[in-house]
């Protein structure tokens, strides 16, 4: 089953070019949610940025299967939600979580051993 993404290719605009790759939620892409929480974790390539971003209401079940979850460049989750940008050269190790205010604020994270 093929996705149908909130913003189409064609639409997108340079918001965070050259930044790498990322995980995304598909609440993200497919749902049109804005980022709710975002982490980082050491890369896996040099394409990876180690960016792994969520809507933050996914369940485990949601998380478990696969196919909720794509790779994206960066520029192109930072089209869904620009508020993410100022945030993005934060280092490995780094979380973020939207506030009810609707700001970003930085909250503790342990990136997995096996990352």
């Amino acid at each position: 089953m093929s996705k149908v993404f909130k913003i189409p290719a064609g639409e997108m605009r340079e918001v965070a070019p050259g930044r790498g790759g990322c995980i995304a939620s598909d609440r993200i892409t497919v749902d049109g949610c804005r980022v709710g929480f975002m982490y980082r974790e050491p890369s896996t390539d040099d394409v990876d940025s180690g960016w792994r971003i969520l809507a933050g209401d996914e369940s485990q079940q949601y998380m478990d299967d696969p196919d909720h979850l794509s790779i994206y460049d960066l520029n192109t989750i930072a089209n869904y939600d620009a508020s993410i940008v100022p945030l993005l050269d934060a280092p490995v190790g780094a979380a973020f979580e939207r506030s009810e205010s609707g700001v970003f604020v930085a909250v503790p994270f342990e990136p997995p051993d096996d990352a």
